[in-house]
């Protein structure tokens, strides 16, 4: 089977060839011989009812030099030269990211879009998670100070977050006391109109932030990431070490619980965030993890997503 695939994605040539989760996907879909293709959202075109993407062929060899060549850019009908579109920007979830899912929604019946951009758009991380409030720690999502002190005083040790954040962006721990919340919210509220997310903060993410790694809707495996002793936030982005990790009986619980929403959804590839007991974020734009999770069980799990997809796009054929 070979295909071609292109990655909708932030420019490839910045990418860290060790740490970033689409290199790696890419790298594996050339072994297996698929033809790449990169383009970034801001070359997406709806063109007289065809969507287009001005993108470039990619070769991969991590041992080369370069390691990542690219061939002249050219135009690329989406739903007559390619057979799959991998949408992997990272956020932020702003007007153009959800214009792209838009527009590639459009190839539904004609290129497997991986995810879903319709349930991309309709499930950001901080958002499809509401669907299990059960799991999730205490929350509110607000534009007003109000019920920011309310919630605050109810749990005395808050973390706020921009709703649609990513990489531990803008992230704040407000304890009781505190006299920091007037000037963090007139700050944000002055420089956005993104509502806030307001968590109880969890002790246990001293210990670390679990990363788990579902594929259609089944965990293949897990990474911790622990944050700096000076920092509350785990991110990678921003410090946070990754650490071997094992799926304990309430992650399992769980996935149980996630997998045939994802399945669903056709969310095929997800990354969720787990502290202690409570899950706080359904990753489905562009999870990460990958390469570490590689690294740390010795297994080729790119391969194992690879397979995936293959068997999923044979069946739509």
């Amino acid at each position: 089977m070979k295909l071609k695939i292109a990655f909708q994605m932030d420019p490839i040539s910045d990418v860290d060839i060790n740490g970033d989760t689409s290199f790696r996907l890419a790298e594996e879909a050339q072994k297996r011989s698929h033809q790449i293709y990169y383009f970034n959202p801001e070359s997406l075109v709806y063109e007289s009812g065809k969507i287009i993407a001005y993108g470039q062929k990619v070769d991969i060899d991590r041992e080369g030099k370069p390691v990542i060549s690219l061939q002249k850019e050219q135009k690329i009908d989406l739903s007559e030269e390619v057979d799959i579109v991998f949408l992997r920007q990272d956020p932020p979830f702003d007007m153009l990211y959800i214009t792209t899912t838009f527009l590639l929604e459009r190839l539904k019946g004609k290129t497997l879009v991986l995810n879903d951009p319709y349930w991309v758009r309709n499930s950001p991380e901080k958002l499809l998670v509401l669907d299990f409030i059960d799991l999730m720690p205490p929350t509110v999502i607000t534009r007003s100070l109000r019920s920011i002190i309310d919630f605050r005083n109810r749990y005395k040790d808050v973390i706020l977050k921009p709703l649609y954040g990513n990489g531990g962006t803008g992230v704040f721990r407000l304890v009781e006391g505190d006299k920091n919340l007037n000037v963090f919210f007139e700050t944000f509220v002055n420089n956005s109109r993104e509502p806030i997310i307001v968590q109880q903060f969890l002790p246990d993410v001293s210990n670390g932030d679990k990363r788990i790694i579902l594929v259609d809707g089944e965990p293949i495996g897990a990474i911790n990431r622990i944050p700096p002793q000076d920092d509350i936030r785990s991110n990678m982005h921003v410090g946070g070490t990754p650490a071997k990790s094992n799926l304990t009986a309430r992650d399992t619980e769980i996935c149980k619980r996630l997998s045939p929403v994802l399945k669903k959804k056709n969310l095929f590839f997800v990354g969720i965030d787990v502290i202690g007991q409570h899950l706080t974020e359904i990753n489905v734009t562009s999870p990460t993890g990958l390469q570490e999770l590689e690294r740390f069980e010795n297994k080729n799990y790119a391969q194992t997503i690879w397979e995936g997809i293959e068997k999923k796009w044979k069946s739509e054929q």
